[in-house]
């Protein structure tokens, strides 16, 4: 069973990054697609899980996102690898 309540942190998250106007807006748009994989039940959870993180590390790379997006981008990657556990 799904930890409905980490997902809910993970989504808190997304938006946070989504919301805050020092971020690049390229990479606030990523945090959107990315909640909008993982909300996706179509797909398995580790495959949306597995999908997320893919956009998140892509995000994390980008030279002009400042050090606290970054700082929160590992940490939601650090709450998704916990739901595949």
């Amino acid at each position: 069973m799904v930890d409905q309540k980490k997902l809910e942190e993970i989504c808190q998250g997304l938006d946070m990054i989504n919301e805050d106007n020092s971020i690049p807006r390229n990479i606030r748009r990523s945090a959107e697609e990315a909640k909008g994989v993982l909300l996706d039940e179509k797909n398995p959870l580790d495959v949306r899980v597995a999908s997320v993180i893919s956009i998140l590390d892509e995000m994390a790379v980008d030279p002009n996102l400042p050090l606290h997006g970054r700082t929160l981008i590992w940490s939601i990657i650090s709450k998704l690898e916990e739901l595949t556990r």
